[in-house]
């Protein structure tokens, strides 16, 4: 096992292979600097000039780290990331030597084609153009890999007419709608210092590893990242003795490797230990600007599976890469901050004295109970519905967590009209004299809520782990802002600003109090009681998508300029298509494994037994009736999967010849994943029968527990 002799210090690394501000601060002219500062801070756009200047010194700096190339690095609507490279070096002179060049042209537009990428009708196959523009507020960084190494910046990715192509773009639109409306609530407050208020998120990110080798071995995880057929090991998570346990040396040095690749990039991986499952893993970074944590996790995932394979290891994100296994996802963990550092989000000691945290608080209620639909929508994607309703992750209902102090004051508001108290936090007293007591907060967690209040900040606990947390926030941002804009618009007009302010706040509590639940989410009362609230239960992807283009859903996007009709009808359309060619790829990959491995390798098993029957016959005459009863037990089995494999072969069919759009999604997850089920089951039932030699793949067991 290669063993760690490299040490570093990570204060000194961190950030070294990103034009960050001090870099920019020591390189660029003071007035250039100064100009570049005062248009991040104003949200102006970048003269040439200054940016024929900072891509200059981007240049020299990248050329100093060994980069060859430039690419402008955006987020279409594939769910991972997009590049193109372009070296730096020009035409050569007359003297045969060539020149290194890098405008501030470059810097600001790039021009992939944008035919290929997904556009849901926004763009025809032969309209080519499509423009990425530089997103300033997050830094350029050089990543090194085998290919060299390549100066990336971070863009937004639009079509010719305009229209964002991609995650990025509507979620700068989403943080300027609530920084501007977030503005306007605490200037009713006094507050005249705050220039800009900033969505700032903290992503944290499961994953599992397994060992490469085996991982080469198993086609649906190659093809689909999950896995189509397996039996449950005899011991699964059940002990829960992998969570939170000793972390193997072999992903201690995994981690490591992941830990400074990501600091190099200015990723401030911070938490990092063993998840629920076996071979599960979680990995949490400090917070960010939603755009930057936005990058940061696309970087984050990708050098997840890059590291892995240094080390022999294979990085798994779907959701829910072993049935009957906790699946993976992430946790978006959302507050909103101003730029002199105040959160709006932190209820003080004395939360029911606080009347701005208390607006705030319940304008999110508010917003969460509107709009719970399209929330649910920007957590949804095929993997993720395997795991969402499941013993493990939240429920498909949305709901909000706020624990005793918060759930005590909202009820003095809405029983009494007026909060007089808070609980506050007791002392912990362990019983031990050695150990010391302290306070406890003043109430506890709930891991079963998709959307929890946990102190100063909500945790949206609904993604998966292989999306880009970029949907979610767009949709957090500007239903948020919408709840703040209406408020905004009441107050500012009110007569009494205290009475105003008082009414607004508890007529929120008010009318939407069913949002907030307090209980276990997992059971199955909660459905019941969530229904009579009248609380939409959405449980597919296939559901959720048509929240994304409600006439509500238009209304709000477009008022705040976040999204037009036409980009969510193209978001809806690529969608559906998603998820019918995904369940389709599921599909045939069962097919082709079936049809190529398992049942030849099955045959094999039952020849084998028939001939050992033959021969122990032959041989004394002895009892065979085991012998026989497996060799039934495994034909019958066979027989049925033969037919399942004939069935999802005749669906499969059927789903291609339809037309693209909600039918044939509809149709892949009722017809398709149903045949799919079926032909699993046979199959599931034959590997704890038959030889494990003679199986052609890794079992769960080899996956999940020799790693």
């Amino acid at each position: 096992m290669e063993k760690c002799t490299e040490y570093y210090n990570a204060a000194d690394i961190f950030g070294e292979n990103v034009f960050n501000d001090s870099v920019m601060q020591a390189r660029l002219p003071k007035k250039v600097y100064q100009k570049l500062k005062k248009t991040l801070r104003e949200g102006r756009e970048l003269d040439l000039e200054t940016a024929d200047v900072i891509a200059h010194e981007m240049k020299e700096w990248a050329i100093e780290k060994g980069a060859t190339h430039y690419s402008h690095w955006f987020q279409p609507l594939t769910g991972v990331t997009a590049e193109k490279h372009d070296a730096f070096i020009t035409a050569p002179m007359e003297n045969g030597k060539a020149l290194m060049s890098f405008s501030g042209k470059e810097l600001i537009k790039g021009e992939p084609d944008a035919s290929s990428f997904p556009s849901g009708g926004l763009r025809a196959t032969f309209e080519a153009r499509g423009y990425t523009a530089w997103d300033c507020t997050s830094p350029a960084f050089v990543r090194q890999d085998a290919a060299g190494a390549t100066l990336c910046i971070p863009t937004a990715f639009c079509s010719y007419t305009g229209e964002a192509l991609d995650q990025k773009t509507p979620l700068l639109r989403s943080m300027e709608a609530v920084n501007k409306q977030a503005l306007r609530l605490i200037r009713l407050f006094g507050n005249t210092t705050s220039k800009k208020v900033t969505a700032s998120v903290g992503p944290e990110q499961e994953y599992f590893i397994v060992d490469r080798e085996k991982y080469l071995k198993r086609k649906d995880l190659i093809f689909t990242g999950r896995t189509l057929f397996g039996a449950m090991p005899p011991k699964g998570q059940e002990m829960d003795d992998h969570y939170f346990g000793a972390i193997r040396e072999r992903i201690a040095a995994y981690m490591r490797d992941v830990n400074k690749e990501l600091w190099k990039l200015g990723v401030s991986a911070k938490t990092q230990h063993n998840e629920v499952a076996p071979a599960q893993h979680e990995l949490a970074p400090i917070y960010a600007s939603a755009n930057v944590a936005a990058d940061h996790n696309q970087l984050t995932m990708e050098t997840l599976k890059k590291v892995a394979g240094r080390h022999g290891l294979q990085c798994l994100l779907h959701e829910k890469p072993f049935a009957g296994v906790n699946g993976s996802g992430k946790h978006n963990n959302w507050s909103i901050i101003t730029d002199d550092g105040i959160n709006l989000l932190d209820p003080g000691v004395t939360p029911h004295e606080n009347f701005q945290f208390l607006l705030v608080l319940t304008c999110i209620l508010k917003a969460v109970d509107i709009h719970a639909d399209l929330l649910r929508e920007s957590a949804a994607d095929v993997g993720n519905d395997h795991r969402l309703g499941a013993n493990e992750a939240p429920p498909a209902i949305i709901s909000v967590f706020l624990g005793e102090q918060l759930q005590d004051v909202l009820t003095q508001l809405i029983s009494t009209g007026e909060a007089t108290r808070s609980i506050r936090g007791s002392m912990l007293e362990t019983g031990v004299k050695t150990l010391p007591d302290f306070m406890k907060d003043a109430t506890d967690r709930n891991r079963t809520s998709p959307f929890a209040f946990t102190g100063n900040k909500f945790e949206f606990r609904m993604l998966g782990s292989q999306d880009s947390i970029a949907q979610p926030n767009v949709v957090l941002n500007t239903i948020v802002a919408e709840a703040f804009a209406e408020a905004c618009d009441a107050l500012e007009q009110a007569e009494d600003f205290d009475t105003a302010l008082h009414d607004l706040i508890k007529q929120n509590a008010t009318e939407h109090q069913r949002i907030v639940f307090n209980g276990n989410g997992y059971s199955g009362e909660w459905v019941k009681e969530a229904e009579r609230r009248g609380l939409p239960n959405i449980r597919s992807m296939v559901d959720a998508i048509p929240a994304l283009n409600t006439e509500k859903a238009v209304k709000l996007f477009e008022k705040f300029g976040v999204f037009t009709k036409a980009e969510l009808d193209s978001r809806v359309e690529i969608e559906y298509e998603t998820y019918a060619k995904e369940i389709n790829i599921e599909a045939k990959a069962m097919i082709d494994i079936a049809g190529k491995q398992i049942i030849p390798s099955v045959i094999k098993y039952t020849t084998s037994l028939a001939d050992s029957i033959s021969s122990v016959k032959a041989a004394c005459g002895a009892d065979v009736s085991v012998q026989t009863g497996l060799l039934m037990e495994t034909s019958k089995l066979l027989a049925q999967t033969k037919t399942a494999l004939s069935n999802l072969e005749a669906v499969i069919e059927e789903g291609m010849a339809m037309e693209e759009g909600r039918e044939q999604a509809v149709f892949y997850r009722d017809a398709a994943l149903t045949a799919m089920e079926g032909l699993r089951t046979p199959v599931d039932k034959l590997e704890m029968i038959v030889d494990k030699e003679m199986w052609p793949m890794p079992s769960y067991g080899d996956l999940i527990f020799e790693v």
